[in-house]
């Protein structure tokens, strides 16, 4: 018997690690901050810079794949990325690269993620599990390159 309460213990456990909770950000306001469109040799890319400057988010089209990825600046390794929109949300596994200090997700350009990002209200959030979430405006460019990848 104890055996089996130990199993459904551990089992709870490792559920609850998986499963992340997204904050509503509906009323969150965006950082101050542009959005960047530029054509690439393998797709195009937008990125999104706070009002210092500073890169804080990528969305690369790599058309040959019909792929979209979207990075978030972040400094250490985390399984998931977490994604707001008005209408959708969704924990990502992603993958962390040191050298760039990137958190990236990778989706096919017929995710309905990616839909919901063009057409969100007015912003977007994306987050890692215990730290504030990055809210940006929601501006044409995101769509732009999600577009791309699908013509």
């Amino acid at each position: 018997m104890r055996f089996a309460s130990a199993a459904a213990f551990a089992l709870a456990a490792a559920s609850s690690l998986g499963a992340q909770t997204i904050p509503d950000l509906g009323t969150a306001t965006p950082i101050a901050g542009n959005w960047a469109y530029v054509a690439t040799a393998d797709g195009s890319e937008a990125s999104f810079a706070n009002a210092s400057g500073v890169p804080q988010l990528w969305l690369h089209c790599s058309r040959a794949t019909r792929r979209v990825s979207i990075a978030k600046a972040a400094s250490s390794v985390v399984p998931m990325l977490n994604v707001w929109t008005s209408s959708l949300t969704r924990s990502a596994p992603a993958s962390f690269n040191p050298s760039t200090g990137r958190l990236t997700i990778d989706l096919a350009a017929s995710d309905p993620l990616l839909d919901a990002i063009s057409s969100s209200r007015g912003r977007i959030g994306f987050g890692i599990a215990g730290q504030p979430p990055l809210v940006i405006p929601a501006w044409a460019e995101a769509a732009r390159v999600i577009e791309d990848c699908r013509a």
